[in-house]
């Protein structure tokens, strides 16, 4: 179909044929590899992080794999930054610098330290946190920096390192979104004092749920693995807690997918990337959608997002979200509206005035690059991106169908 060709009446919204009847890939990817490695956990009978073997071997594995020396796997993302924020110090009444475009995790684990989150506006052409704002936001009780890379992409971790090592504060990277991704050919997780990561059931390594804390630092290491596992030490008696931690320890049955999903990994990776460069190149052609830039000094992106930048006006007026659910019509199921600023999160709201008052509520309106990203940015998933070639164009083909209609 030409676009000179396309009415606003043969729209799929309005009625008319969708540009694509085909599901997009399925996920999770999973083969005899999972299969094989959880039945060898389920015939051992050491189904626990601490009998088994799975869970030590994948966490020595990630970490190697992200550059870093030790890994502590946790049940989860949420409580992979919960832990390194409590190893790194952060406890009632400190404070702790990140984005507002971000999951919600990486303020609530903060948030439930009894710390409060203080949120730095992010770069327009990126999406992720300015570093060049972050001095404004450091105050006495500024205890850490957490840089969100955001969809894979790494943040300006020159910039963040710069400011860290000048006011004497730590850093922890929430790489949840960023497996195999690097700055300046530097992993990242391993940037940082400490990095988090998610292997959440939609993330580029699944198993259902799952996380883990990287690290270079042996003493940092101890201190996590023993936060982790109730307080207990290494070669230390059962019931021997030298300080007060969570049962955050992961089950070999997570550990078993994720060593299959760490092996398959590599085999998906060049197939995102190509799917982003072609993204790249076909969405230069159309007026009003724009890849969101990648900065230079980026030498790997892990693409578990590709993000659009949508401009109404050349769209006829509609917003993003009108956009979104004529593309989903034409039957481009893997589009996400993206996240909704922290600062203007209900739950956020309410905690933090909460804990340390209705006061603290002014700062969450200085963050309005992050409110125009919200509002202009919409998502491709990473089931677009494994997507084969007839998907890819399909995609692009409705972009333009979308667009002829409303011009």
């Amino acid at each position: 179909m030409q676009p000179d060709q396309i009415t606003i009446d043969r729209l799929a919204i309005n009625g008319g044929e969708p540009v694509r009847t085909e599901p997009f890939p399925n996920w999770p990817v999973f083969d005899d590899r999972e299969e094989r490695l959880l039945l060898e956990v389920l015939r051992s009978g050491k189904w626990g992080e601490l009998t088994g073997d799975k869970v030590t071997t994948f966490a020595s594995r990630f970490a190697a794999y992200q550059g870093a020396k030790y890994g502590i796997c946790v049940p989860n993302g949420t409580m992979a930054i919960q832990l390194g924020l409590k190893a790194l110090g952060v406890g009632p009444g400190d404070e702790v610098i990140t984005t507002p475009y971000t999951f919600v995790a990486t303020a609530s684990a903060a948030l439930l330290l009894g710390a409060k989150p203080v949120f730095v506006d992010v770069k327009a052409d990126t999406c992720n946190l300015d570093p060049e704002r972050l001095e404004a936001a450091i105050t006495p009780k500024t205890k850490v920096i957490v840089p969100v890379h955001i969809g894979g992409q790494p943040v300006d971790m020159d910039g963040v390192l710069a400011v860290a090592k000048k006011h004497n504060l730590r850093v922890l990277e929430d790489a949840c979104q960023a497996w195999g991704a690097e700055w300046s050919g530097t992993r990242v997780g391993a940037l940082g004092d400490l990095g988090c990561f998610s292997f959440q059931a939609g993330k580029n390594i699944n198993a259902g749920e799952g996380g883990i804390v990287i690290t270079n630092d042996p003493e940092l290491a101890e201190l996590c693995w023993s936060l982790h596992n109730v307080g207990r030490v290494r070669g230390g008696e059962w019931y021997q807690h030298e300080i007060l931690g969570w049962n955050f320890r992961m089950t070999e049955w997570q550990g078993a997918v994720l060593l299959a999903q760490l092996d398959r990994l590599p085999e998906q990776e060049p197939v995102r990337e190509r799917a982003a460069r072609y993204l790249d190149t076909a969405l230069e052609t159309i007026d009003g959608v724009e890849p969101i830039a990648v900065d230079p000094r980026v030498t790997r992106h892990a693409h578990h997002l590709y993000p659009i930048r949508y401009d109404r006006s050349r769209f006829g007026g509609k917003t993003r979200d009108e956009f979104l659910e004529a593309f989903k019509a034409e039957g481009i199921s893997c589009a996400s509206a993206g996240y909704v600023p922290l600062t203007s999160s209900p739950a956020i709201h309410k905690t933090i005035a909460e804990m340390f008052g209705r006061d603290s509520l002014a700062q969450l309106d200085t963050c309005p690059v992050a409110d125009e990203v919200s509002r202009d940015v919409f998502w491709l998933t990473q089931m677009a991106l494994l997507g084969d070639q007839q998907a890819l164009d399909d995609t692009v083909t409705a972009i333009r169908k979308i667009q002829a209609a409303w011009s």
